[in-house]
C-alpha cells in the first residue's frame, strides 16, 4: 500500500518525505506534482491522500491547514528599465501600472485595479501560452510581465530574465489540503509531519504508567524518614576471635574494681580563704 502526496509547482515536499521514509519506511510514498487547476481535483478523485496546495481553492469537504507564505516578484525581461543591477528594494506595484501582463487581471486585483490597459480598454488578447515555461519565453521576448511567487519565479528562472520583490500584492499562502471524511492514521501521520511534531508526539494518550509498590518502613538503622531516602540497614557484624577475651577482660576489671573500698576525699578548704594555702617549705627570695 502506498501513501500518495501531490504538491503544486514551487513547492519542495523533499524534508517531509525523508522524514517519512525514516519513520514509515513500510509505507512507501507516490509523490508527484500538479500544476494550480488540478491542485484540488488530485483530492476529490483520489488519485491523491493529500495535496500541498497554493491558496485560494475551493475548501469544500476539505480540511486545510496554512504553512507558510510565499513573497510575491514581478518577472520582467532583461535589461528592462527596472532591471536594476543590485536593487534589493521592492517595486511598487504602481510602476507596473503601464506594462502588459502576462496574466487574466483577477489574478492580479492589485494590479488590475491600477493598470492603463484594463482602464482604457486597450488591453489586447493574451498570446498561446500551454505552461509556465512558454510564459517565461513570452516575458524574455518582451511581450510582458507576470507577477508570481517567488518559489514559482525560481523554478522557471531563465538567464533573459529577471525578478523582483513587488509590493502591494498581497503574499500568497501553501497549505496542507486533504478530504475530511478520509482522514486516515496514515494522513494524520504526514500532518505530524509538516507540522514538525517528533516522531515521540502522539495524539493518542499514553497508556497509564504502573503504580509502584509501596515501600518498606525504614527500619531504625535505616531513619525513620524511609522511603527511596532511607538508608538501607547495616548487615550484622560477624563477630570476631578477640571480642570474647575484650569482654573477659572488661568484666574482669569491673570485678576489681567493685572489690576496693571507697576512699573518702577532702574537700575542704581553710577558713577565710579564697585562694590555695601556699606551701610553707617553698623557700623564699
Amino acid at each position: 500500500m502506498t501513501f500518495s502526496i501531490a504538491f503544486v509547482a514551487g513547492v519542495t515536499p523533499t524534508k517531509w518525505t525523508r522524514i517519512w521514509g525514516q519513520r514509515r519506511p513500510e509505507t512507501p510514498l507516490a509523490v508527484f506534482r500538479t500544476e494550480m487547476p488540478e491542485q484540488v481535483e488530485v483530492l476529490r478523485d483520489e488519485r491523491a491522500a493529500v495535496s500541498l496546495v497554493r491558496l485560494p481553492i475551493d475548501e469544500t469537504g476539505l480540511s486545510v491547514i496554512a504553512l507558510y507564505n510565499e513573497i510575491p516578484v514581478v518577472v520582467l525581461p532583461k535589461g528592462h528599465d527596472l532591471d536594476v543591477t543590485g536593487d534589493t528594494e521592492p517595486v511598487s506595484i504602481a510602476d507596473l501600472a503601464d506594462e502588459h501582463l502576462l496574466q487574466d487581471p483577477d489574478d492580479v486585483p492589485a494590479w488590475r485595479d491600477l493598470a492603463i490597459e484594463v482602464a482604457d480598454g486597450s488591453r489586447r488578447a493574451l498570446p498561446p501560452m500551454r505552461d509556465m515555461d512558454e510564459v517565461m519565453e513570452q516575458v524574455a521576448a518582451g511581450v510582458g510581465i507576470v507577477v508570481v511567487p517567488h518559489s514559482i519565479a525560481r523554478l522557471y528562472g531563465r538567464k533573459d530574465v529577471v525578478s523582483r520583490p513587488v509590493a502591494g500584492v498581497p503574499d500568497t499562502q501553501i497549505a496542507l489540503a486533504w478530504p475530511t471524511d478520509a482522514t486516515t492514521d496514515l494522513v494524520e501521520e504526514f500532518i505530524g509531519i509538516v507540522r514538525g511534531r517528533s516522531s515521540a508526539s502522539s495524539r493518542t494518550p499514553a497508556p497509564a504508567a504502573p503504580v509502584p509498590e509501596a515501600e518498606p518502613a525504614a527500619s531504625a538503622a535505616g531513619g525513620a524518614a524511609g522511603g527511596k531516602n532511607a538508608r538501607p540497614p547495616k548487615p550484622e557484624r560477624k563477630p570476631k576471635k578477640t571480642d570474647k577475651a575484650k569482654a573477659a577482660a572488661k568484666a574482669k576489671r569491673a570485678e576489681i574494681a567493685k572489690a576496693k573500698p571507697a576512699v573518702k576525699k577532702s574537700h575542704d578548704a581553710a577558713p577565710g580563704r579564697t585562694r590555695p594555702t601556699r606551701n610553707p617549705k617553698r623557700r623564699l627570695r
